[in-house]
């Protein structure tokens, strides 16, 4: 297939007269081999642009155009239509509203663990190469917070970049690199960027990371997303509003996510603020961000170490000869109980392990309440 297509748009129209090109949006020969079915029913090829109340923008050879989810809604929240997936949708005339009839297998997906008490997740793009962490350095680093974020970032499957924003606010260069250090020990492998829309600064080292592929922009409210998005597109695609000096805190100027080609190659995809980043299966991700503990762990005298009072434990000898931070350690716990309360949900035999260790740590309390009554054990 080939398809010459001009800019890209997300207007409500039903048809919009100009798209780019879809090898600009990420087509490539392996989701055209996906997409061979659906050719064969007559069915165009498009990427997802945003999504909207049961109605998503895509960018199709024939323009951007307003179709509907229905076919495609599942009860299953992580199998809706999501920005950044690449969708059959009817062509033009053969029904109204037009459709998307499927979409094709994701290649990688942001999931996140919804803010309600039900066992669901939410998908927050697909398809993604590169994914880019805004962190403000208007406010004190939250360490734990991009701790959180990479796990999420590495389990996707995308590669993560922390961009250390608005560093024009730290004006002292030595202080700005006692900053990307602390950033550092806490993203083993993961390049960290500081990074000032206002004067530019890292800009041409950040456009270079994410050129070419797709690119998520993730961060919470305030952190700059949206400017610095205006920034890589090269034009105010993006609304944005000031930050709280208080605490840094924005008001969600993005409420979709919205997909744009960039200048220098790839699309982005810009993401609403996130107030919480809550886990979802995401033990391999985890795992990668804290890395070096896991190292650790396998040198440990016991394979089923608790890394707390147990003799030949790699890990507690780090935190004593200083070589682990114990903050490090109590994050990487965190985490590791989030994840496991989150799978437990769905996941039986996690479930029984867990109600297994419960019950052995009760027993283990009652027994040294008994003690300290009693002087002995039962």
């Amino acid at each position: 297939m080939s398809f010459s297509l001009s800019p890209v748009t997300t207007a409500t129209t039903t048809t919009s007269s100009s798209s780019p090109s879809l090898d600009a949006l990420g087509w490539d020969s392996g989701w055209e081999a996906e997409f061979a079915p659906y050719a064969a029913q007559g069915l165009l090829p498009g990427r997802v642009v945003r999504v909207d109340r049961g109605q998503c923008d895509v960018a199709t050879a024939d323009g951007t155009v307003r179709a509907d989810t229905a076919f495609v809604t599942p009860h299953d929240p992580l199998r809706v239509v999501c920005t950044g997936d690449w969708a059959a949708v009817d062509p033009e005339g053969a029904s109204d509203p037009r459709y998307v009839r499927a979409y094709l297998p994701r290649r990688t997906a942001f999931v996140r663990s919804t803010s309600s008490k039900r066992s669901e997740g939410q998908i927050l793009a697909a398809n993604v190469d590169h994914a880019v962490i805004a962190v403000s350095l208007a406010v004190e680093l939250d360490l734990g917070r991009i701790e959180r974020f990479l796990a999420l970032a590495w389990e996707s499957g995308a590669q993560p970049t922390v961009v250390l924003s608005k560093a024009d606010l730290v004006p002292d260069p030595v202080g700005l690199s006692y900053l990307v250090e602390d950033v550092e020990t806490v993203a083993p492998g993961v390049p960290v960027l500081p990074v000032s829309s206002t004067t530019g600064e890292g800009l041409d080292v950040l456009m270079a990371t994410i050129a070419g592929g797709t690119t998520a922009l993730l961060g919470v409210s305030g952190a700059g997303k949206s400017t610095l998005a205006n920034v890589l597109v090269g034009e105010d695609v993006m609304a944005v509003q000031a930050a709280r000096d208080v605490d840094g805190k924005g008001r969600h100027t993005t409420t979709t996510r919205n997909l744009f080609v960039l200048p220098g190659g790839g699309v982005l995809i810009d993401t609403p603020g996130l107030r919480g980043v809550g886990l979802w299966d995401a033990e391999a991700g985890v795992g990668q961000v804290f890395s070096e503990i896991e190292e650790l762990a396998g040198e440990c005298r016991f394979h089923d170490c608790a890394h707390e009072s147990e003799p030949g434990c790699a890990v507690t000898a780090a935190i004593e000869d200083g070589t682990l931070p114990v903050r490090r350690l109590e994050s990487y716990r965190k985490l590791v109980r989030e994840n496991r309360r989150i799978v437990a949900k769905t996941d039986a035999r996690v479930r029984s392990e867990m109600l297994k260790e419960w019950k052995r740590m009760g027993a283990g309390g009652r027994a040294s309440q008994e003690f300290k009554r009693s002087g002995r054990l039962q």
